[in-house]
């Protein structure tokens, strides 16, 4: 530093410290309260003649510049340029250093997935109890609570049961729940443009009326063997109804490329998460409606969501209630696919399609699989010919009209498969009531016969006056119902002299039925019992 600017630097320094350390003057009431960063001896640099520092941003060519750096008395040692010795000055000279060279880091090494640690995530859980309880909350206005009432067959079999009456909804059915639920996740998009389904079958009753409450769209797919009692149901509900092609699949090809072409949702039934959440409901319903519950028997029979939804929900508001599921033995698509340990997708057997519906077009889905495997505590299969009978017995007990599928678990208790329930509290799903007028004769009438309430026998009688008379004066002793008779004369080639009489009568249970064979048999030795 040469010598002109030592000195100058020398006397700029000293004034500044004479300011900084002479005695200040008294300040006036204005300024006791003004920041200590606003007073003039608290700024760094010549003095300005204007009069005090302007506290706000400095201005550049019209532009405001970056605010400088505020630096309190106390912190000036800090600089490092020069030192306070008993008020003098010790000037030391600045040596100028280059800036320290700056390393760049070498870029990251890239690294392939393999070589990172997977950490295996928790499985996603498929039905969710929150997704049942959600789904519960949202279909309550639209889905009516149905009864789950104690059954008068309890002290006939030994155990109190209870029946969930499913089909006392609007389309008879169960699957309402589930169809209200999924109708109801659709975007507002997909509702304004409509949905479409094919074949006659509980779950296009339900979308059919609930689509039609909601405001959506329903057009309904039928084949031309559709009888006209069912299409008008669904002309009734209020969808656009289209007979097209002559088998179910030919109206289901139809309905998938009509959704396609006009922007449609064809619905059919899965095992879709909405559709399952909705159905699940049942067991909430019932966990609340029968305290202290031992047991629920469900059925399977083309309705495995059902099962997989009331099950999830059953278990997670009590693990030690017992899951039991039931299915028809001519398609036991679940039994055999737990057997295997895998879902079975074909099944080489051929149930009875007016009984069951159209149960052999039903598949059993991944995740429904999963979800019976793992909350399904039994699975049984029951005859065609218990649930007929079973039907039976909801006409006389119950004074209710329901269909093979919704009476094959009331079949399976009747049947006696489940003997462990004996003296328990036992919860019974009834789904479904949809079966037309004239199968529902023949059904009952079926199952007259099965139950030894209905018998069949011939019998030879002399030509002599009064003998026709005579047996149906016995029948008339035993407090039993003529059906029908036949008197043949001319019937039996081997005597010319005898006929033959046909008889058909109706007994009150099966007791009874063996006494009037009883007396039968010990008058007429020729009486022959015909088979069911």
């Amino acid at each position: 530093m040469n010598f002109a600017a030592q000195l100058f630097y020398s006397s700029y320094l000293s004034e500044r410290l004479e300011r900084l350390y002479s005695p200040k003057p008294a300040l006036k009431d204005s300024e006791e309260n003004d920041p200590f960063w606003q007073r003039e001896e608290l700024h760094l640099g010549p003095s300005q003649p204007s009069g005090s520092y302007k506290c706000g941003p400095p201005i550049s060519n019209g532009i405001a510049v970056r605010r400088p750096t505020l630096i309190e008395p106390e912190r000036l040692k800090d600089f490092g340029e020069e030192e306070l010795l008993n008020g003098d000055v010790k000037v030391h000279e600045t040596k100028v250093v280059g800036c320290p060279e700056i390393m760049l880091m070498n870029p990251p090494k890239t690294r392939r997935v393999s070589e990172f640690r997977i950490v295996p995530r928790p499985p996603i859980q498929y039905l969710r109890f929150e997704d049942i309880s959600a789904a519960a909350f949202r279909i309550q206005t639209g889905i009516q609570k149905t009864p789950c009432t104690y059954s008068r067959l309890s002290k006939q079999y030994g155990m109190e049961i209870y029946l969930k009456k499913e089909h006392l909804h609007y389309t008879g059915s169960v699957k309402e729940r589930g169809v209200l639920y999924l109708l109801s996740s659709l975007t507002q998009e997909q509702q304004r443009k409509g949905v479409i389904v094919a074949t006659d079958c509980n779950f296009s009753m339900a979308v059919a009326h609930h689509a039609v409450e909601l405001k959506v769209p329903v057009f309904v797919i039928m084949p031309s063997c559709c009888s006209s009692p069912r299409l008008r149901i669904y002309r009734d509900y209020g969808a656009m109804v289209i007979s097209y092609g002559s088998t179910g699949h030919d109206s289901q090809n139809h309905a998938r490329h009509l959704a396609k072409e006009n922007g449609y949702l064809y619905l059919e039934e899965d095992e879709c998460p909405a559709y399952l959440a909705g159905l699940g409901t049942v067991g909430m319903e019932i966990y609340e409606q029968v305290p202290k519950l031992d047991a629920v028997v469900i059925p399977a029979a083309g309705q495995y969501g059902l099962l997989a939804g009331t099950a999830a929900a059953i278990k997670h508001l009590n693990s030690q209630i017992l899951v039991i599921g039931v299915e028809p033995e001519g398609f036991p698509l679940l039994l055999q696919s737990l057997k295997t340990d895998s879902p079975i997708k074909d099944m080489h057997t051929n149930p009875n399609k007016k009984l069951y519906g159209d149960l052999m077009e039903r598949s059993l889905g991944v995740n429904t699989f999963q979800l019976a495997k793992k909350l399904v505590d039994k699975v049984i299969s029951v005859s065609e010919e218990d649930s007929l009978v079973a039907m039976l017995r909801f006409q006389e007990f119950e004074r209710s009209t329901v269909d093979t599928e919704g009476a094959i678990g009331l079949a399976a208790i009747l049947a006696g498969q489940l003997p462990e329930l004996r003296g328990r509290k036992v919860a019974v799903v009834v789904s479904s009531a949809n079966m037309e007028l004239e199968l529902v004769r023949q059904c009952v009438d079926r199952a007259l016969v099965l139950d030894d309430r209905v018998s069949k026998f011939t019998v030879q009688l002399g030509e002599w006056p009064g003998d026709m008379a005579k047996l149906l004066d016995v029948l008339s002793r035993q407090d039993v119902r003529l059906l029908d008779v036949c008197h043949r004369r001319h019937g039996d080639k081997s005597d010319l002299f005898k006929a033959k009489v046909e008889c058909v009568v109706e007994t009150r249970d099966k007791t009874q039925s063996v006494q009037l064979r009883k007396t039968l048999s010990e008058r007429y030795p020729s009486i022959c019992w015909l088979d069911r």
